[in-house]
């Protein structure tokens, strides 16, 4: 087919899988649609629900906002969800600049802006309580878009979006924008359980090529070529004759490591690979020229690697001089990318020009206008505003929501070229970059060290190539000691990971189902959960294997069969003598160890004994009964070889008699060969005169038999199999049987375990309810109504501090404390006592402790375990920031950073309202919550828009 044709056959297809909307809507963009992108709007247009998997940057949004677009033509709702609420900022603004404020809402928990609008952007958390509570704001609502939607493989909150997606009406179509992840299609297939019809569409091609590199020192390798040159060892300038036969020797162990990616067959840099060889010799050797002990004695550190990383700054200039800018490095800490900053300021660098510089002053300025002047001061605003102006910034949880927002724009505008960033950021915010650098191939996950997984290496280095500008984009992995290029080559080859369920049943969840469709029916929808279909997938493969078991079950009895008796029973007698006579041995071993430990503690010096085993076998001289060396004794003795040595209870293994004495010399002296030549010579002088000692066997020690051994040997003996031809041929079936056996039963366990596991434990949540109250059998109370209000990881704690009245006489400074507890949980373990405030607080956080415990144990007994222990780590910087203390105290005593306490001050206000909208009529709860909200949004916390 010629090129004209090729390309009018294109055209044709394309036209025949668009429409007249999708080529309206694609007149708002400035590119043409990919293919996946105007199929998965075809399926939209057409009535159907869409999944749709793709990369990061690969312009999956479209999909969404083809949806929005699709509400507003019809004169319908469309919600736009999605994980964070800075992406829900970002999404709004976006969504603003194209429809036009009058039709576009924001609800975040934190921020309400025209939430009667046809388009509405929030938080997933938003969503699932507008379902729980029959808001009427869902009335017309046609579309939902859950973006990010492989957050439900989040431990902590990914509950969220299964009940999102079970609980919304059937008249709503769903599009789901995930990261490509392997198993799509499953996913695909329980949506269109629960949801109906729903496209399938999964593009794993990048918009813009990802090219992998490696860089060893200051330069930069790539990770694949296309093709191992030959002899391509020999070629090396500066290749010794012996370091060629080396290589040549190690044969295939050099040659390079073939990676399938995205079908294309790459081979690991050959050069990687043998440096890499190179680097561990000489660390091996490093590590033979001194003993570890002796080392670790003398302070020597560990060798370094023969291929020291560059520094942070010698990172950014080389990137910089390979035209590999704007850049993100990914730092697995906070105090990493602030000290990353910090060194490029101090050495100098400046990747902008004095108009940019002034540019971003500017922008960052009239950002942060509203901020207090003295908080401002606190915030460390001039040293992070002079980075800026150099074009280097950190982006991290720990800092203020607003200067993230300002580092993401100046980025997106090209005017920061270098980002230090922890792992969050690639969660999702809209913050491409030619170039992705990860620092490290491990990371700390609160327990330990932990290698990157193939999906997290997918995630970060997704930010890589912005669609558009960039030709190519570029991830740049640091060589650390102990690189393995071919790991390297494993992570970047692996494009997907799977998608697997963390919902589990909660208290609130519980009660807002049972009110709205009975426990039941709850029970049915919660068997509908993503969890449980994975978990009926998993069961599916069980059973089939549990179905191959027995019918191999079957074909064992069959070749057991013996036509004069019950051969099976015959075989179970001789297995249940076998266990027994095993055990029985095992006692008598156990008894003689025990009999000859205590032997030993009888040795005196100068007790001539016979070591039965081991390597000094024979007669021996006791010098030391070495009862004080430790929880068994370990004599020392003298052997008629003349050694002396220290023995222990495993040289004996039945007790030992002496067999006679002699003096030891007061001068004698086990260091002295002399000393020994004369006391063995005794020895054997000695051992002439001496009867041979008696051979102690290792029998039964006289014990009699057991009684039920001999009755089962008795009644085998009458058994008419007993006798039978043929007999230990059908025995060696009936041991496969037996073995077989226990392994079905192991499966049957597991099948029993995995099958309905989500209604069981929906079960056990709602049978502590009725125990507390909160539940009747099939109608939910007064406090359970309290409790559906409330939306927490410790919302049973939190609705029955309310019920029992232990904040009813707080102020609301005291108030906010206490609840304070119900939100912070420290990022690690502290053995330091939280400071907390005397009086009122102090006696109700003590309350409220002996609460949990009441909790925990009716959870104990039930079998569930959901509410962790308050954590009192911000109670004192609570009370202190609503009493009005000054931000800069509060930061330096506590050492927190301004982020952190920004975040965590705005989910207590969430929790706060939460508490006034759950508290009983009549009760001084509700004002005291609303006034605690008053005393805690003030300063930085109020002028920041996103947490």
């Amino acid at each position: 087919m010629s090129t004209h044709a090729a390309r009018y056959a294109e055209f044709r297809r394309r036209q025949q899988e668009s429409s007249a909307a999708i080529e309206d809507f694609q007149a708002l963009y400035g590119f043409e649609f990919d293919d996946f992108q105007v199929k998965a709007c075809k399926a939209l247009e057409s009535g159907n629900g869409v999944l749709v998997a793709a990369p990061t940057g690969s312009g999956k949004t479209v999909v969404g906002e083809f949806a929005v677009h699709l509400a507003l033509r019809d004169g319908a709702k469309c919600f736009y969800t999605t994980p964070i609420k800075a992406l829900s900022n970002q999404k709004y603004t976006d969504l603003v600049r194209r429809y036009g404020a009058e039709n576009v809402g924001l609800l975040t928990g934190d921020n309400s802006v025209n939430g009667d609008a046809p388009v509405v952007v929030m938080t997933t958390e938003v969503l699932r309580n507008m379902l729980y509570a029959n808001s009427t704001t869902l009335t017309g609502l046609a579309y939902v878009v859950m973006d990010e939607v492989h957050y439900l493989a989040d431990r902590f909150r990914g509950a969220v979006w299964e009940e999102v997606i079970i609980h919304l009406p059937e008249s709503v179509r769903m599009v789901a924008l995930s990261a490509t992840v392997s198993n799509a299609e499953e996913f695909g297939q329980w949506l269109h359980q629960v949801r109906g019809d729903t496209s399938v569409i999964v593009d794993e091609t990048r918009p813009v090529p990802l090219w992998q590199h490696v860089m060893v020192g200051n330069r930069i390798h790539d990770l694949f070529v296309d093709e191992a040159p030959a002899e391509a060892a020999e070629s090396e300038p500066g290749t010794s004759k012996r370091e060629k036969r080396r290589r040549e020797r190690s044969g295939r162990r050099d040659r390079p490591a073939e990676i399938q990616v995205n079908g294309e067959r790459l081979l690991v840099n050959p050069r990687l690979v043998r440096m890499a060889q190179d680097d561990a010799r000489v660390t091996q050797m490093a590590h033979k020229r001194r003993h570890p002990q002796s080392r670790a004695r003398s302070g020597t550190p560990r060798p370094r690697s023969k291929f020291a990383p560059p520094n942070r700054v010698q990172i950014v200039e080389e990137l910089d001089d390979a035209g590999l800018l704007p850049a993100i490095s990914f730092i697995f800490s906070r105090a990493g990318c602030d000290d990353a900053v910090r060194q490029c300021v101090q050495s100098g660098l400046s990747l902008t020009t004095p108009e940019e510089a002034e540019q971003i002053r500017e922008y960052a300025e009239r950002q942060c206008a509203d901020i207090p002047q003295a908080d401002l001061a606190v915030l460390g605003f001039s040293e992070w505003i002079r980075a800026l102006e150099r074009g280097v910034a950190a982006h991290h949880a720990g800092l203020l929501p607003t200067f993230k927002e300002v580092v993401e724009t100046l980025f997106s505008r090209g005017l920061i070229r270098a980002v230090f960033a922890t792992e969050t950021l690639a969660l999702g915010i809209n913050m491409p970059a030619r170039t992705v650098v990860i620092e490290k191939l491990d990371k700390w996950n609160g327990e330990t060290h932990a290698a990157l997984t193939p999906g997290e290496y997918t995630q970060l280095t997704g930010r890589a190539g912005r669609r558009g500008i960039d030709v190519e984009g570029h991830a740049v992995v640091v060589w650390q000691a102990g690189t393995d290029p071919e790991a390297v080559a494993g992570l970047a080859g692996t494009r997907t990971y799977p998608l697997n369920s963390s919902f589990q049943p909660s208290y609130n969840m519980a009660v807002n189902l049972v009110a709205q469709v009975g426990r039941d029916r709850g029970r049915a929808m919660l068997e509908s959960s993503f969890a449980q279909f994975q978990a009926d997938r998993a069961v599916v493969g069980l059973v089939r294997q549990l179905r191959k078991h027995e019918e191999a079950l079957e074909g064992y009895a069959r070749a057991a069969h013996d036509p004069r008796g019950d051969f099976m029973e015959y075989a179970a007698m001789r297995r249940r003598l076998s266990d027994l006579e095993t055990f029985a041995q095992r006692n008598r071993g156990a008894q003689r160890r025990k009999d000859a430990v205590r032997s030993l503690h009888s040795l005196k010096p100068g007790d001539i004994i016979r070591i039965p085993a081991g390597r000094h076998s024979g007669y021996a001289l006791v010098l030391d009964p070495g009862l004080d060396k430790g929880p068994e004794p370990v004599p020392l003795v003298l052997t008629v070889s003349r050694q002396a040595k220290r023995l222990n209870a495993a040289d004996f293994p039945v007790p030992v008699e002496p067999a006679g004495r002699m003096r030891v010399p007061k001068s004698f002296s086990a260091r002295s060969a002399q000393s020994r030549r004369e006391l063995a010579s005794a020895l054997r002088t000695k051992l002439d005169g001496l009867e041979p000692a008696p051979v102690r066997h290792r029998g039964g020690g006289g014990v009699g038999e057991d009684p039920e051994i001999a009755t089962l040997r008795a009644r085998m003996r009458e058994h008419p199999c007993h006798n039978s031809e043929g007999r230990e041929d059908r025995a060696r079936w009936a041991e496969r049987y037996f073995r077989l056996k226990k392994e079905t039963d192991e499966l049957e366990r597991r099948v029993a375990g995995r099958s309905h596991v989500i209604s069981r434990t929906f079960d056990q949540v709602c049978r502590v309810l009725e125990e507390l109250g909160y539940l009747h059998e099939d109608t939910v109370t007064d406090e359970g109504r309290l409790l559906a209000k409330i939306y927490s990881e410790l919302d049973l704690l939190a609705a029955e501090s309310l019920r029992r009245g232990l904040w009813e006489q707080l102020s609301p400074i005291e108030l906010a404390a206490c609840v304070s507890t119900l939100v912070y949980e420290a990022r690690r373990s502290d053995d330091a006592s939280p400071r907390v405030p005397n009086g009122a607080v102090r006696e109700t956080l003590t309350e409220m402790t002996r609460l949990w415990g009441e909790l925990h144990e009716t959870e104990y007994h039930h079998r569930v375990s959901f509410l962790r222990e308050p954590d009192f780590g911000f109670v004192w910087m609570t009370h202190r920031w609503a009493r009005g203390d000054r931000l800069d105290h509060i930061l330096h005593e506590a050492g927190m950073p301004a982020g952190d306490f920004v975040r965590t001050t705005k989910q207590l206000i969430d929790m706060l309202g939460q508490v006034a909208q759950a508290a009983p009529e009549g009760s001084g709860v509700r004002s005291t919550a609303r006034a605690a909200i008053d005393a805690v949004r003030r300063g930085v916390v109020a002028y920041s828009s996103v947490t």
